[in-house]
C-alpha cells in the first residue's frame, strides 16, 4: 500500500481498517506462542473470563523451556497443568528439551510474510525477521487470544534503520544490534517499530536478521522487521505450509526517524553490566577478567553461533584455566546438528557443561547460574542485574567469537586477535 510502512499494512490487513501509526485496531492473530513463565497465568484468566474451550487451538502452541528441566516440584506441576490443558484442547506442546519457544516458532513455520504473530513473552519479537508483524503480549493477552483469536493493538510509529556495507572480518550482527542500542538507547523505541532496510541487508544471513528483530525490544520497540527477499524465502522452503503474501513498504511511508549505520565502520563490541546500550569497543573493555561464558539463548543459540565461536576456541587453544564454559543449543534441531558435525563432541572435549536446550541460564530459572563476584560474557540479550540468577554476578553481552575470545583469554579480548 502507498504510503504505508511494513508495520501499518500488515496491521490494516489483520484488523480490516486503513490502519496507520497511532491508530487502535482490533486485529485477528495468525499464530500465538505460550511458554511456561506465560501459560499458567493465562489459564487462570481463560477460566475468569469463562473460557472452556480455545476459539482455535492450530492457532496456539505451548512451549516448556523457561524451566527446563523444572528445578522444583512447584515448576514440574506447573508443566503438567500445560500438558493436561493442551491435551484435553487439542493445542500443540513442544516438552521440555525441544528448546526455546521463538527458536522452534521460526524453524517449525509459525511465523511467515504478513502473518500477525505474537509470543506470551517479549522476545517474540525475533519472527519479524521473516517479514511478518510479531511482538510480545502478556499473560491475560493471550488468554484473550484463546478465547476468541483477536488481540487489540496501538498501531506504532515507525524508525526506518538503513543499513549499508558488509561487515568486517570479526564483526557481526550482535555488533551491529550493540550499535543500534547505543544510538538508540534502551527506551529509544519505546512502543515504536523498526524496520531494517538498506543495501547492507544483501550480506545478512536469515540468522543475522533473527538477531537484530530479537535486540529490537531490547531497545523499547513494539517490533522489528525486515522486508522480504530471497533469503526469506530460502528460510521458508521446507518450513511453512501456509501461504503468504511478502509485505514491502510504501515509497513514500512516513517514518518517526530514520537511522544510518555503516556496516563496514563496525568494531567488535560489548554491553558492559548492567545495561544493553552501555556499550564500549571491546578494545577499551580489554583485559576485564571473566569468569564464565554462556553461549546460547534465542540470540545467540543457533549452530552458526556455535561454529563461529569454535573457530575462535579452536585458533586460540581452548578455553584459559578457572573459565567455565556453558553451551546450551537453542533447540533439540540445533542440538542434534551440532552433534552430527562434531561440534559439540569438540565442546565436550574443551569442558563445556552442555545444557538442555531451551532458555537455560538466561533468565536464571535453571540451569548453570554463576555465582557471587563472578563475570560472564554472554551471548544473550540482556544483562540488568540479576538477570541469570544472581545480583552479585555481573553479564557482558557480546557475539559469540567475542565470547570464545574471552574465553581463551581468560578476559575480555577481540577475536580478530585471537583467530589468524
Amino acid at each position: 500500500m502507498a504510503g504505508k510502512t511494513i508495520t501499518e499494512q500488515i496491521l490494516s490487513g489483520k484488523s480490516g481498517r486503513n490502519a496507520k501509526a497511532g491508530d487502535v485496531v482490533v486485529c485477528t492473530v495468525d499464530s500465538a506462542m505460550g511458554t511456561d513463565g506465560s501459560v499458567p497465568m493465562a489459564l487462570d484468566y481463560f477460566q475468569a473470563m469463562g473460557g472452556t474451550r480455545v476459539s482455535d487451538p492450530s492457532r496456539l502452541v505451548f512451549a516448556l523451556d523457561h524451566y527446563a528441566p523444572p528445578p522444583t516440584r512447584a515448576t514440574a506441576l506447573l508443566h503438567q497443568r500445560m500438558r493436561d490443558f493442551a491435551r484435553d484442547q487439542g493445542v500443540a506442546l513442544w516438552d521440555t528439551g525441544e528448546g526455546i519457544g521463538h527458536q522452534l516458532m521460526v524453524e517449525s513455520g509459525r511465523a511467515w510474510p504478513g502473518a500477525l504473530v505474537v509470543g506470551a513473552d517479549s522476545h517474540a519479537v525475533t519472527y519479524g525477521a521473516l517479514n511478518c508483524f510479531a511482538t510480545g503480549i502478556g499473560s491475560s493477552d493471550l488468554a484473550a487470544i484463546m478465547k476468541c483469536g483477536r488481540i487489540w493493538l496501538r498501531v506504532p510509529e515507525s524508525i526506518r534503520v538503513e543499513l549499508t556495507g558488509v561487515l568486517p572480518n570479526g564483526v557481526y550482527a550482535k555488533d551491529i544490534a550493540l550499535a543500534l542500542a547505543r544510538e538508540l538507547g534502551a527506551d529509544g523505541a519505546a512502543y515504536q517499530a523498526i524496520e531494517f532496510t538498506g543495501s547492507g541487508l544483501d550480506s545478512l544471513e536469515l540468522e543475522d536478521r533473527l538477531v537484530l528483530s530479537n535486540l529490537s525490544v531490547e531497545m523499547g520497540a513494539k517490533n522489528g522487521v525486515f522486508p522480504f527477499d530471497a533469503r526469506t524465502a530460502g528460510w521458508l522452503r521446507g518450513r511453512t505450509r501456509n501461504s503468504y503474501s511478502p509485505v514491502s513498504s510504501g515509497a513514500d511511508a512516513r517514518y518517526a526517524r530514520h537511522v544510518h549505520i555503516a556496516l563496514d565502520s563496525l568494531v567488535p563490541l560489548v554491553a558492559l553490566p548492567h545495561r544493553v546500550d552501555r556499550v564500549t569497543t571491546l578494545e577499551d573493555a580489554a583485559a576485564t577478567p571473566v569468569h564464565m561464558v554462556y553461549l546460547g539463548t534465542c540470540t545467540g543459540g543457533r549452530v552458526r553461533d556455535f561454529h563461529q565461536a569454535l573457530a575462535v576456541l579452536h585458533a586460540g587453544g581452548g578455553p584459559a584455566p578457572g573459565v567455565q564454559l556453558v553451551v546450551t543449543p537453542a533447540s533439540r534441531t540445533e542440538l542434534e546438528t551440532l552433534a552430527r558435525d562434531g561440534s559439540l563432541a569438540e565442546f565436550i572435549a574443551m569442558g563445556a557443561v552442555i545444557g538442555t536446550p531451551g532458555c537455560g541460564s538466561c533468565c536464571g530459572t535453571c540451569g548453570t547460574i554463576p555465582g557471587d563476584g563472578v563475570n560472564v560474557i554472554s551471548t544473550a540479550n540482556r544483562n540488568f542485574k540479576g538477570r541469570m540468577g544472581n545480583s552479585h554476578a555481573a553479564i557482558y553481552l557480546a557475539s559469540p567469537a567475542a565470547c570464545a575470545a574471552a574465553a581463551v583469554r581468560g578476559a575480555i579480548a577481540d577475536p580478530r586477535e585471537v583467530t589468524p
